[in-house]
């Protein structure tokens, strides 16, 4: 329970900002600009708190890669939604990557635990 509760702080953090910025909740709707910053504020804040769990001790659990699975799937769904409207994704792409990257050195650790 502790994990979830760290694991959700950004993203609560991310989405008041997000409704305090822009007055929605719908982070799909918002232009490039706008949405790289939720996005970057959204991976950054979750994998600090991955990293603070990390810091005590605690295991990559399921949880967290349905999170990073979750966050992946949004930014999916929008590099598609600028692909098909053809706006510039460039830097999008560049953050998929870099997460793309991360994620696979936290599953890495994950497996290995999972293995011994």
């Amino acid at each position: 329970m502790k994990k979830i509760i760290i694991l959700s702080v950004p993203v609560v953090i991310s989405l008041i900002w997000l409704w305090t910025t822009y007055q929605t909740f719908n982070p799909v709707i918002l232009k490039g600009p706008g949405f790289l910053k939720f996005y970057i504020l959204l991976m950054l804040g979750f994998y600090a708190s991955v990293f603070m769990l990390s810091s005590f001790k605690e295991k990559i659990s399921e949880v967290t890669l349905y999170f990073t699975g979750f966050i992946f799937l949004l930014g999916i769904i929008k590099l598609i939604r600028g692909i098909v409207l053809e706006k510039p994704v460039g830097f999008l792409v560049m953050v998929l990557i870099a997460e793309c990257i991360v994620t696979l050195v936290f599953m890495s650790g994950y497996f290995n635990k999972k293995i011994k």
